[in-house]
């Protein structure tokens, strides 16, 4: 199962969740409209028309919050999709396996070789992940498990020697990604 597939599987999931988020936000706003449109006439019948213009303006102020009111429980209910999907996300990130696991590790150690030469690293990494990296250090001469970080995977490597520090993991992958793309997958899940 490919990276994308879990996305767009997390995707699906989401957007499922969001319209219904969305169903319930609208509505809660319609209740409230509604509310504020019958007290707004309330006030109306009860008042001579002197004050007309006054209560004109006080339902338009009520309308005006209610809106502002579902508005804000849109957005509120968008936030905690997006943050369903970002859990859900990072899980399928962190149960990866196998030779799906290897690669990725593998090319994350890679690509952070690039920035040490012939330097002694040391590398940290998931506590889970001990043993495949220590078997995937073995190829580089110098390199060596240094201990555990709490991460979903990937590494982080360091030398005191240039004291650089690369941070590899899949959490900074993914926060990456999730930066780039959160405004593509906001637009997907809440279609407008």
């Amino acid at each position: 199962m490919s990276l994308e597939t879990v996305v767009e599987d997390v995707r699906d999931e989401a957007r499922a969740r969001a319209e219904e988020l969305r169903g319930e936000g609208e509505r809660r706003a319609e209740e409230i409209i509604s509310e504020a449109e019958a007290d707004a006439e309330e006030i109306k019948e009860t008042r001579e028309q002197a004050v007309e213009e006054q209560i004109a303006e006080e339902r338009e102020q009520a309308l005006s919050s209610a809106k502002l009111s579902a508005k804000q429980e849109r957005l509120e209910a968008r936030r905690d999709v997006l943050e369903q999907v970002h859990e859900r996300f990072e899980t399928a990130v962190a149960t990866i396996e196998g030779e799906r696991r290897e690669g990725l590790t593998r090319s994350l150690l890679e690509n952070a070789a690039e920035e040490f030469g012939n330097e002694d690293v040391e590398v940290y990494g998931r506590e889970e992940d001990e043993e495949l990296l220590t078997d995937l250090l073995s190829e580089y001469e110098g390199w060596s498990f240094a201990g555990t970080e709490d991460c979903l995977g990937g590494v982080i490597v360091e030398s005191e020697q240039s004291r650089v520090r690369v941070n590899n993991t899949f959490d900074s992958v993914l926060a990456a990604v999730w930066d780039e793309e959160l405004k593509r997958i906001s637009e997907r899940l809440f279609e407008e």
